[in-house]
């Protein structure tokens, strides 16, 4: 290369030399474009070098249209100077024609003479003023062709999945109360999975007619050594169009301090804007402004880069920024799942950042960074609350009803469930050496499905603990069926199912079956025993009639009470409930019919035996629930 300048420089002097004899000049070209095909231009060096005068005439030209553009010169400016350019295409091309002489004669000078170092200075001059003018002119073509985005079409595109839910405001034990479900009034808490897209959201955030305007421009700095200034300009300028989106998208600037002192309840919806705002940042607004970048900037991908970096990382930052304040926040369980939410769109939009951010190391690592506290909250928060688990000791419900913290409990685990494949990423696998259910092994499953099995087991115990604190031992197995036959439901309308297995549901099967017998022997062997024959005597006894009578009159008193306590007493369940009444007439009206078609006839008139009767006929009340617990709760 440098052999072929040193030929190219002699035979352009030697051309120089010969301008003012042209049969010389022709002559001299047919030789050396012979004599060498690095020559084969040499006519255009030739035309190029032919006529000085001429140079520099255009050089003046091309100055005096500079000048004349420059507002604050000393030309005479003209009165189309304060147009924007798309309203004077004519003048636009002008204008950088200009521009590219002077380029051209700046690149091309050879300084040899005073001269010469005058026309350098004056093109300098020029091209200095040019750069300024089409600086600005490049920061009002980007501001006035962006295109804010429509907010309207992106919440239209918007798809979300819910999950209804009650959550209490603390950690488990707090404010008991808080676990009720009231499905009649419709009230729960409803945690929306993440928002996604439309699969064919796209936006364009400057017009697209304006991209060629801007790469003429930006083409003419760069080559001038003005990069430095022109990704400036565009990196200010679309930074506030990516804030301005941020705000559209409902993000706002908090520093780490200020989110720390947010209410949940607050944050849990700042948390839901941030997820979308994720996906559209990423999925769309930074593939367009990497997109855009490669069209203004295509003659250097290190510029494209840059002005990449510097455009977007100042968005990317505000969004990451408030994912590390909710990582590091207080735990409580009503956090989980918008924490396990949070960790998924930015797994899935770590990807696309990684491809993006080529040279953005700082991005990338502070993403890595972002999603290690997400999910040592995530590991966290699920430990916590194992362990609230094990530990919440509030009563057990009046009546025997399902405890708030079984609904509470079930009702989480389903939809932890839902993030199964997260969690299983995040739990150290522990299965091989987990033991539930008294010792049963449990088989080679997921991290996620050990630990719900051992969740479950907790939740049993735990109320196989509050049963115990019931005085009445009849309320305490009609407390123990609700609440596990609730548990196995659960476990059967959900994917816990295949965690949990049919066995399992089997073997709590029966020990509802087992409390169920229970309850019956509880709650009717003292009326039960008024019936029997001991301690009677015969029919001649003095004291027969006596000792009849009262042990009627017993069973009565017993039956009234029996009626009087569990008519307040709760069972959720359609068919638990008509097999306790179905069972409770087995029992109790046999036994009172065959001792009265032993002993009826030695009473006068019947009185208590229809009175006894008359009550067994009712015995479907004994087991009570108003019209308003008729529905199952769920």
């Amino acid at each position: 290369m440098e052999g072929q300048d040193r030929v190219l420089a002699t035979a352009q002097q030697i051309v120089k030399s010969l301008n003012m004899n042209t049969q010389a000049t022709e002559d001299m070209i047919l030789i050396l474009s012979r004599f060498d095909n690095r020559l084969s231009n040499i006519s255009d060096l030739m035309d190029g070098g032919a006529d000085d005068s001429k140079t520099r005439n255009q050089f003046d030209r091309a100055e005096k249209i500079i000048l004349e553009h420059d507002p604050g010169g000393a030309g005479n400016p003209s009165s189309r100077n304060s147009l924007p350019w798309e309203e004077c295409p004519e003048e636009a091309s002008e204008y950088l024609a200009a521009v590219d002489l002077i380029i051209q004669l700046t690149e091309g000078l050879n300084v040899e003479s005073e001269e010469d170092d005058d026309v350098m200075d004056r093109a300098e001059n020029a091209l200095q003023l040019a750069m300024s003018r089409l600086e600005d002119e490049f920061r009002h073509i980007l501001i006035r062709n962006t295109v804010p985005l429509d907010a309207d079409r992106l919440y239209g595109s918007v798809r979300s999945v819910s999950r209804s839910f009650t959550f209490n405001n603390g950690e488990i034990g707090d404010e008991v109360e808080s676990f009720r479900e009231d499905e009649q009034e419709g009230s729960g808490y409803h945690h929306e999975r993440g928002a996604s897209l439309g699969g064919d959201f796209c936006v364009d955030l400057i017009r697209v007619e304006a991209i060629e305007e801007l790469k003429d421009i930006a083409d003419r700095m760069i080559r001038s050594g003005y990069e430095k200034e022109c990704c400036q300009v565009y990196s200010n300028v679309r930074r506030d169009v990516l804030d301005e989106c941020l705000s559209i998208l409902g993000v706002e600037r908090h520093s780490i301090e200020e989110v720390q002192r947010i209410e949940w309840k607050i944050l849990d919806e700042k948390a839901k804007k941030w997820i979308l705002a994720i996906k559209v940042v990423v999925r769309v607004l930074l593939f367009g402004e990497k997109r855009l970048c490669e069209q203004v900037f295509n003659e250097s991908e290190l510029i494209q880069e840059l002005c990449f970096v510097e455009t977007t990382k100042g968005c990317v930052m505000q969004l990451l920024n408030f994912g590390e304040a909710v990582a590091i926040g207080a735990r409580s369980s009503e956090k989980l799942f918008r924490i396990l939410d949070m960790y998924e769109v930015l797994v899935d939009a770590s990807q696309d950042l990684e491809a993006l951010y080529d040279s953005g190391e700082l991005v990338c690592s502070e993403v890595k960074g972002v999603l290690k506290g997400l999910s040592m909250s995530a590991v966290g928060t699920f430990v916590e609350f194992e362990k609230a688990v094990k530990a919440e000791t509030s009563k057990p419900i009046h009546g025997g009803d399902i405890h708030p913290i079984t609904r509470y409990v079930m009702n989480y685990m389903k939809l932890l469930v839902d993030y199964s494949d997260t969690l299983n990423s995040l739990l150290p696998d522990d299965s091989g050496s987990s033991q539930i259910d008294n010792g049963e092994c449990v088989a080679a499953i997921s991290p996620v499905g050990t630990r719900l099995q051992l969740l479950i087991t907790s939740l049993e115990s735990n109320i196989e603990e509050k049963s115990t604190l019931y005085e009445d031992g009849a309320m305490r197995y009609i407390f123990l069926m609700n609440n596990i036959l609730y548990i196995i439901q659960k476990v059967k309308d959900s994917e816990l199912r295949t965690l949990m297995g049919d066995q399992w549901i089997r073997k709590r099967r029966g020990k509802i079956r087992q409390w169920h017998t229970s309850y019956l022997r509880a709650a009717w062997s003292k009326a039960l025993l008024c019936l029997k024959d001991e301690g009677i005597g015969g029919s001649s006894s003095a004291s027969f009639k006596v000792i009849l009578k009262e042990r009627f009159k017993n069973f009565n008193l017993c039956f009234e009470d029996i009626y009087r306590l569990q008519s307040a007493w709760k069972v959720p369940d359609n068919q638990l409930r008509e097999e306790l009444r179905i069972s409770i007439s087995e029992k109790v009206l046999p036994a009172y019919r065959a001792f009265l078609g032993r002993f009826g006839s030695q009473l006068e008139s019947g009185r208590h035996g229809g009175k006894v009767d008359a009550s067994l006929l009712q015995s479907s009340r004994l087991v009570h629930l108003s019209a308003d617990q008729e529905k199952e709760k769920k």
